[in-house]
């Protein structure tokens, strides 16, 4: 156990003083000391209190907070906020600052989030590291910040930028809060000394953000900003409560505010949204996790490539570039390499143009773009990502090249969306260094990456994917090799389950409108539409061979395929698309008829209820085959994956989650429903086995 000598000389053990108190050059510094992220306890809170008593008592001139370790605070210690918080809290911690005689230094060094925030906005002055990162995310963990970030927030920068920063709950940089005026100073060198030094260069007076007058503001300006806050937010309770409270920033009874905050934030807390939204804030850092997996076997990435430089390709080049790595793209010829780099260069600068991207950082990324049609241009590489056509023999053939031409120590991926991998590595020397990195498009936006691990794919080419995706910035899920792995398996049975809906007598816009009212991004349709009809249709060729004809099936969609009607692209897929819009297609309710009519089917009416409950049956009966077969880990990964790369609405924590919160009679019928709609064929799986594996939040 390590101790720390307090400057009394008596010495502390670090586990029991989560605060640490020293003298230096006449300055109070009170460490806290809470690792891994020094997550706002009740210790620590405890220890602030103390300190800043003790600092008017040793007759200190002043106060500095900084955080030991890799940060200042990540928040507060999310697993009390399902219960009673003890006393004190952090309202009455900032209270103490407010009303300290000294003037009190925030020292901010890699985060200050949510409540480290709060406890920084409610100190006089606050000094930054430049690689610093502020943030408010409570409104992405359904509730409002409960401390004082929405009055005092918008009295230093203003409404207008207060509202999005709370409602998005994004991390701003420590120079973009500077020129906010959330920021006081940036510490080059030594943060604990510069803040030393800026309490006694001069005489720092006491500067309440909450005695702030709020900055002049267009009422147009704070509209835009919040209306379109609502609109990111689908109008959640909590993001109309946070817009609420930003606008009332500018009562001038701050006491009556900042109580009227605190009971919102308390009731939130306790709302199902922010249970849920705990729920997948445990299970996302989980899934980044592999049971005995050490992380540091990693291999170090310097180098990439990447094969194939259309749609998907280009995405994961400029994630690639964005993480600081040298990229080659390989093309099979000059005119497409030609045709790839100039879309690169105009993506890039189309960033620039938007603002999304300095243009020094776009120069950089492009001095790090190469491109070649050879894969021998390969050999230095750490890794390279095949990401060509969705074809067996296409792939394996590039596998086998690509051995040949790298390195004996780098590793392949491959992008497959739904391949068998251990059979793509079939004939290769050394198929332990190759694993699956299936991006979801567009590659460099969408935040989910499946790791797929082969039977022989290595450790360290496991723990090397792992680490890629925490580089991008990506949220990783582990999965075995499976047709459609995770998510494509699970959507794919999803979207059966909607063709057979519509086959049975419901119309694509009623499955789609009862699922996008049930809180999804998009109707399963809509999504067909948008991705393309072909690509479905190619898996179900593949597959044609190995269909069970017992089975049902919807022959709808490849009707659709096979007159044209590819989606979007063909501006004709289970909808028409005049002016970019969807409209429902008389076409489509004919060849849907003529189904109906070929299978002896009478429709019969669905009601949006019984939609959504069989949708879900189907999702949450895949996922628990899943897990039967051990293509997912744990339970929580399924919700991960759903959440972050399917459009599942966050605030439910995803479908096994959501399983979880239902009455379980209710369940089994939809489950049975399920089963009889599905027919000769149908796998039940494990549900009620699975939902009671799940780590679910303890509600007191």
């Amino acid at each position: 156990m390590t101790e720390a000598k307090s400057d009394m000389g008596m010495p502390e053990k670090e586990e029991e003083n989560r605060v640490v108190f020293r003298m230096v050059d006449g300055i109070a510094t009170l460490t806290i000391n809470n690792p891994p992220v020094n997550a706002g306890s009740l210790a620590v809170r405890q220890g602030l209190l103390s300190g800043l008593a003790r600092a008017v008592k040793e007759h200190a001139q002043g106060v500095v907070i900084v955080g030991a370790g890799r940060c200042f605070v990540a928040g507060s210690d999310l697993r009390e906020f399902g219960k009673p918080l003890e006393k004190p809290e952090l309202p009455d911690v900032i209270k103490a600052i407010e009303d300290s005689p000294l003037p009190v230094v925030a020292a901010l060094h890699g985060v200050a989030l949510g409540g480290g925030l709060e406890l920084a906005l409610g100190c006089d002055y606050r000094i930054a590291a430049p690689a610093t990162k502020l943030g408010l995310p409570e409104v992405t963990l359904g509730m409002v910040p409960g401390a004082g970030g929405t009055q005092r927030l918008p009295r230093l920068i203003g409404q207008v930028a207060a509202v999005s920063m709370v409602c998005d709950g994004r991390r701003i940089p420590a120079a973009d809060a500077r020129s906010l005026g959330l920021v006081d100073a940036l510490a080059e060198d030594d943060l604990l000394a510069a803040a030393i030094q800026f309490l006694k260069s001069e005489d720092r007076p006491k500067r309440l953000a909450t005695e702030q007058p709020l900055p002049e503001e267009s009422p147009e300006d704070f509209e835009t900003a919040a209306n379109r806050a609502l609109k990111r937010g689908k109008k959640r309770p909590n993001v109309a409560e946070a817009v609420r409270l930003v606008k009332a920033a500018a009562d001038p009874d701050v006491a009556a505010t900042l109580t009227d905050e605190r009971a919102v934030f308390q009731r939130l807390r306790l709302g199902s949204d922010a249970f849920a939204l705990r729920y997948l804030f445990f299970a996302e850092r989980q899934a980044a996790s592999v049971d005995g997996l050490d992380i540091k076997a990693a291999r170090p990435l310097k180098h990439a490539g990447v094969v194939g430089g259309g749609t998907m390709g280009q995405g994961i080049i400029r994630a690639l570039l964005s993480a600081g790595l040298t990229v080659t793209v390989i093309e099979r010829d000059s005119d497409a390499l030609d045709r790839a780099m100039t879309a690169l260069r105009q993506s890039l600068q189309n960033q620039v143009d938007r603002g999304r991207l300095a243009s020094s950082d776009c120069a950089q990324r492009l001095k790090k773009l190469a491109g070649a049609t050879s894969v021998d241009a390969l050999a230095d590489c750490d890794l390279v990502i095949e990401a060509v056509f969705e074809d067996m023999v296409v792939k394996a053939a590039l596998l086998r090249d690509l051995e040949a031409a790298m390195r004996t120590d780098a590793i392949i991926a491959t992008n497959t969306s739904y391949l068998d991998i251990n059979t793509m590595v079939t004939g290769l020397s050394h198929p332990e260094r190759v694993l699956g990195l299936h991006f979801f498009s567009p590659a460099d936006i969408m935040p989910l990456l499946e790791v797929v691990r082969a039977d022989k794919t290595s450790d360290e080419a496991l723990a090397t994917g792992l680490a890629l995706a925490r580089r991008l910035g990506k949220q990783p899920v582990v999965a075995r090799v499976a047709e459609g792995f995770i998510g494509n398996r699970i959507y794919a049975a999803y979207r059966r389950r909607a063709e057979l809906l519509v086959l049975d007598g419901a119309a694509p816009e009623d499955v789609d409108r009862a699922i996008t009212s049930f809180g999804f991004a998009m109707g399963v349709f809509a999504v067909s539409d948008m991705s393309g009809l072909d690509i479905a249709w190619a898996m179900r060729k593949r597959q044609a061979a190995t269909r069970d004809p017992k089975a049902r099936y919807v022959a709808i969609p490849d009707k659709l395929c096979e007159a044209g009607r590819l989606g979007r692209k063909t501006n004709g897929g289970w909808y028409d698309y005049t002016d970019g819009k969807a409209t429902p297609s008389p076409i489509v309710a004919q060849v849907i008829d003529d189904c109906r009519s070929e299978a002896g089917i009478v429709p019969t009416p669905t009601d949006t209820d019984t939609i959504q409950r069989q949708l879900m049956a189907a999702i949450v009966n895949e996922a628990a085959l899943l897990l039967e077969e051990g293509v997912a880990q744990r339970p929580s990964d399924v919700d991960v994956t759903l959440t972050n790369g399917y459009g599942f609405p966050r605030w439910l924590g995803g479908p096994l989650y959501w399983a979880a919160q239902q009455d379980r009679a209710a369940l089994r019928a939809d489950l049975d429903a399920l089963a009889k709609a599905v027919g000769h064929g149908h796998r039940e799986g494990p549900v009620m086995t699975v939902l009671d594996q799940l780590d679910l939040p303890v509600k007191d």
